[in-house]
């Protein structure tokens, strides 16, 4: 399994899995299922008769309806993928999600890019098969078949040999495709899940650095884990010393861990 590591804003390595050939061809296979299904049922129930008799053989109308009949699927993995936080159906099924290289949500272009780039990536050669076509050379169903399969194959291509798993549209979106099957947990790192309305305690954490927060969270952790008071105690006297704080909570085990969150929510909205 390839993985690319991120390196935050406050210094800390986090490492993700990348998405695999076998797995996005999964979820590849999964989103088409989706896809035929909306066209079999589509095909089925919407009685196309009807719209060449509403507009009375105006073959452009006609057409423009089919086309706005059809788009959900032409669009498909664009609108999915920006209402489901970078995934399809496919990719939700198998715990993928597409990310920014740098560790950031994609913006809207960077969908949008990747989306249309799949021309190159699945349907590079159309055009060339269209003209073949056209030749008349008497063997356009072989050259057909070979470069509509070796069209297919760019981005199966890519994904298989590039150093980050990428097809063309994610080497110029900027984006990968990681694997959520084993999310960096909190505890792996000095982040702390806190919420968007934590007010923070003691603004003297800030004379904390990165590896002095890392060092209290491991200590914090342990002591912890083995009820030792006497490491809590020493680690609480150490914090005070160094950023200066009177501490207004009852126990060293909750003065600990709001400092840790306070100097979360100061390294993050500074």
């Amino acid at each position: 399994m390839k993985r690319l590591q991120i390196k935050t804003a406050q210094n800390v390595n986090i490492n993700f899995t990348l998405a695999n050939v076998g797995q996005r061809l999964f979820a590849f296979g999964l989103d088409n299922i989706l896809k035929f299904a909306y066209i079999y049922f589509a095909i089925k129930f919407l009685d196309f008769k009807t719209f060449e008799t509403a507009f009375d053989g105006d073959t452009w109308s006609i057409k423009a309806i089919d086309i706005l009949i059809f788009l959900p699927v032409s669009f498909y993995s664009l609108y999915t993928e920006l209402l489901l936080d970078g995934q399809t159906v496919g990719k939700k099924i198998m715990q993928l999600k597409v990310i920014n290289s740098e560790g950031f949500k994609p913006s809207t272009t960077d969908f949008v890019m990747r989306w249309f780039l799949r021309v190159v990536d699945f349907n590079l050669f159309m055009l060339l098969v269209v003209y073949v076509s056209s030749l008349g050379l008497g063997n356009e169903n072989v050259l057909f078949f070979l470069l509509f399969f070796f069209g297919k194959m760019i981005g199966f291509l890519l994904i298989l040999f590039t150093k980050n798993n990428q097809r063309f549209g994610d080497i110029i979106a900027n984006t990968v495709v990681i694997s959520r099957k084993d999310d960096v947990q909190f505890s792996e790192t000095i982040i702390e899940n806190i919420s968007n309305q934590y007010v923070p305690t003691y603004p003297n954490v800030i004379k904390l650095s990165d590896n002095d927060a890392r060092i209290i969270k491991d200590t914090f952790q342990s002591a912890t884990k083995f009820n030792d008071d006497k490491t809590l105690i020493k680690l609480s006297s150490k914090i005070i010393e160094v950023t200066e704080i009177k501490s207004v909570h009852k126990t060293d085990k909750e003065f600990i861990d709001v400092v840790l969150k306070d100097y979360n929510f100061y390294t993050q909205n500074m």
